[in-house]
């Protein structure tokens, strides 16, 4: 497959989708948005598709809470067919509120995670410490993950912008942080810009574990809060007059290697 194919997932509120598909179109993919009454009318249409990305926003401007309203949406009509696209070997990407929502359907932390009652499930994103909206820049670690996103760059140095009113990641339970982190499925984590354990604003919600980012137990599902995607271009950083345009813009490779493997699958 010389040209993988993205379904970008949009709905009201969404507006972080022309930037994702920036990214995914850079990296060499061809990309559909596809609005989620399309999508609950015509489910066949994720079979067309290798990767499926759930771009960042207010979706329904996050009234009930950051994706809760189309995290329903998705469980109730969508449940299914997403579950077999993973199973199938597709990816998917959730940023920002496309993590959110990842978390709340129980497709992040993964199947072994999910006890089949929303209120019982393992993690979930929850309102900053600092009680404000967060936006800045910040620094992250990739995680030691097995994750088809991040082939070749663990423990990699980057910088991303976040955007974010509840980006806090909690879990149920101690088991539960330990079992996330055993398993290798902690793709993103704050740090310090030389390196060290963050403070505030380093983690700017808070995040146990400093975790900005997490997979599924298969790798292929990655959710994360900072956005990959507003820095795929090197001139998009607000230093670069200062610090000079590096060669390739940090974000891009989260797209490359999604589009890489999908190609080769």
């Amino acid at each position: 497959m010389s040209q993988p194919s993205v379904l970008l997932l949009r709905t009201a509120g969404t507006n972080c989708d022309e930037e994702a598909a920036f990214a995914f179109t850079q990296a060499g993919a061809r990309v559909e948005p596809v609005h989620i009454r399309r999508l609950a009318e015509q489910p066949g249409l994720l079979d067309e598709h290798r990767i499926l990305a759930l771009p960042g926003g207010f979706s329904y401007g996050d009234d009930l809470g950051s994706g809760v309203v189309l995290a329903h949406e998705i469980r109730q009509r969508l449940s299914e067919p997403f579950s077999r696209f993973v199973e199938r070997g597709g990816l998917v990407l959730g940023i920002c509120n496309g993590f959110q929502v990842l978390v709340k359907t129980g497709l992040l932390p993964g199947a072994a995670y999910r006890a089949g009652d929303a209120s019982a499930w393992a993690a979930t994103l929850t309102y900053n410490d600092s009680q404000r909206f967060e936006d800045r820049w910040v620094w992250l670690e990739v995680g030691q993950s097995d994750s088809p996103f991040l082939i070749g760059q663990a423990g990699r140095r980057v910088t991303f912008p976040v955007a974010h009113g509840e980006g806090k990641f909690v879990t149920r339970d101690e088991d539960t942080l330990r079992r996330i982190v055993d398993g290798r499925q902690v793709a993103f984590r704050y740090v310090g810009a030389n390196g060290a354990p963050p403070a505030y604003p380093e983690n700017p919600n808070g995040s146990l574990a400093d975790i900005a980012g997490i997979t599924d137990e298969t790798g292929r599902v990655l959710g994360l809060m900072p956005h990959p995607e507003r820095y795929a271009l090197p001139w998009q950083h607000p230093r670069w007059t200062r610090e000079g345009l590096k060669e390739e813009a940090d974000g891009m490779f989260l797209f490359r290697n999604a589009v890489n493997y999908a190609r080769g699958a």
